[in-house]
């Protein structure tokens, strides 16, 4: 089957690579999600992943706690380098061709983040993994992601959540909610659906990026996503 999209950015929450652990990374979760991406490029899918820290150190959290703001989150932009490090691994590992570029400079382990090279990666079939967030406190891995969608020219952001779509209230609490096949940002806000957060969203739909919101549990969602079928919901302009 075709791919709808040449080029996707990937957003993963590091709460995904938990799995049902409490904390950390499950390394059979990231063995499937690889797979799940490896699926994906062989289809001829160029794939941009931004990945978040929760499941190691969250910025909001360590801040509730009384820790500086800027120091809890630059704390979970490191948390994000080491699941940007492990995904990278993994990949290795299943003969999937991968660079790390980070928003914050350190050299010895990672590249920095350069807007050029990493289109010169996407274009040679090579994921890029985008850790650090923005490389600034006071913003989240949502916001990375619009952002790093916008900068390489990705035509979707895909973001991978325990939950497969956006429904009408909380599936877990209502069990007959429903799931929206399909959403426009306008009708999003009007009804007050957290997609993304709001610097985030506002962001896509100022760059006119839609969003597809899927479940990273579901066997098979990321390539019935990029190949057009309907799974989670689709955001759109």
């Amino acid at each position: 089957m075709a791919a709808a999209y040449k080029r996707i950015l990937l957003k993963l929450s590091g709460e995904a690579l938990m799995g049902d652990d409490a904390y950390g990374i499950n390394e059979e979760v990231v063995g499937r999600i690889v797979n799940d991406i490896a699926e994906v490029t062989r289809l001829g899918v160029q794939v941009g992943v931004v990945i978040g820290g929760g499941n190691i150190f969250r910025g909001m959290a360590g801040a509730a706690s009384g820790m500086d703001r800027a120091t809890a989150d630059y704390m979970g932009m490191l948390a994000t380098v080491m699941n940007a490090m492990a995904l990278s691994d993994a990949m290795r590992r299943a003969g999937v061709v991968s660079r790390v570029q980070s928003a914050l400079t350190m050299d010895q382990v990672v590249e920095p983040y350069i807007r050029g090279k990493a289109i010169r990666y996407l274009e040679d079939g090579r994921v890029v993994i985008f850790a650090a967030g923005t490389g600034n406190p006071f913003f989240t891995t949502d916001t990375a992601a619009a952002l790093r969608g916008s900068e390489i020219g990705a035509e979707i952001v895909l973001k991978a959540t325990k939950v497969d779509g956006v429904y009408t209230a909380d599936p877990k609490k209502h069990p007959d909610a429903t799931r929206y096949p399909k959403l426009s940002f306008d009708e999003a806000i009007s009804r007050n659906l957290q997609v993304m957060d709001a610097t985030a969203f506002a962001l896509c739909r100022d760059q006119r990026l839609p969003i597809n919101v899927f479940s990273i549990f579901k066997a098979g969602a990321l390539k019935r996503v990029v190949t057009g079928e309907d799974e989670g919901t689709l955001v759109y302009c």
